[in-house]
């Protein structure tokens, strides 16, 4: 009754030729494609290096007003600006200033990479039923894979530093801003599409006039989901080198620091906060902007 107890297998043998035949090629890939991947990269290492250094250089008091200042623009509400700088504020006086400071940049240029990248995918999904097919069974791999897996291939082509890390919140974070996206241009109302039609639009005004407007709020929840889940992965991208509030919270566990580890974590809460009522509040009062023009 073996056979009928226990899961047939393939031969431990073959399995075991089949892993490291596998893992073989992708060493050699990665050999062959190292001084390759380390230049088309070096752009990321000099941005992501300048925002670092701009971030952790910038005297405090510029900081809290920077960040005043955006809240301000994005949401013209004074709660919401007092609240964005009393977080700061907290962070400061428990010492986690500068590891924030090289957390936000590491979240903004992810973020920013994300949605250049994820943006035009998403378009190209919505307008083509073909490259949606494509696209759909790619991200749920990339949102159902393990994060710590995203690790392996990007350490073994790269190294350990902070340009892997990036590339590996990239990953993690880029199907919210695609998937949202797509499913923002294809809730619009084909009526208004057909009017357009009737109007002569091209498919390019269309889109710009018409489907990314309307489609605005599904698409800003997206960059509000990338963001959040590139937050998600601070820690995690932290064990490949990437400094920040991360480190911290890494030493934590391997010394059961319960204190580090919760400031720390409530710190990650913190900025977490803030770009998300940040970017909420961007996307509202842009929504609201875009229709009071077209009315």
């Amino acid at each position: 009754m073996n056979w009928f107890l226990s899961f047939p297998d393939l031969d431990r043998g073959y399995l075991t030729a089949l892993k490291l035949a596998i893992d073989s090629w992708f060493r050699d890939v990665a050999r062959s494609l190292g001084s390759t991947a380390d230049f088309l990269f070096y752009p990321l290492q000099v941005s992501l290096s300048w925002c670092e250094r701009f971030l952790v250089g910038m005297p405090w008091p510029l900081v809290l007003a920077f960040v005043a200042l955006l809240a301000w623009l994005a949401s013209r509400s004074v709660k919401l600006v007092v609240g964005c700088v009393s977080i700061l504020v907290l962070i400061g006086l428990f010492d986690m200033w500068d590891d924030t400071m090289k957390t936000i940049s590491m979240i903004f240029v992810c973020s920013v990479l994300a949605v250049v990248i994820g943006l035009p995918i998403g378009i190209a999904a919505a307008r083509s039923d073909r490259v949606q097919r494509v696209i759909l069974p790619i991200l749920d791999v990339m949102q159902t894979m393990p994060s710590f897996v995203y690790l392996i291939p990007v350490v073994m082509l790269l190294g350990i530093g902070r340009v892997p890390g990036l590339i590996a919140v990239v990953i993690y974070s880029i199907p919210p801003i695609i998937r949202l996206t797509n499913l923002g241009i294809r809730l619009v109302d084909k009526e208004i599409l057909e009017a357009a039609d009737a109007f002569g639009s091209s498919k390019r005004q269309k889109l710009l006039t018409v489907q990314l407007p309307l489609a605005l709020p599904t698409i800003m929840a997206g960059v509000n989901q990338t963001i959040m889940m590139a937050l998600g992965m601070v820690v995690i991208a932290a064990m490949i080198g990437v400094q920040g509030l991360g480190q911290p919270v890494l030493k934590a566990i391997a010394n059961q620091y319960f204190t580090l580890g919760i400031f720390n974590g409530l710190a990650i809460v913190g900025t977490a906060v803030i770009f998300d009522r940040v970017s909420q509040a961007f996307g509202q009062r842009l929504q609201k902007h875009k229709g009071a023009s077209h009315d």
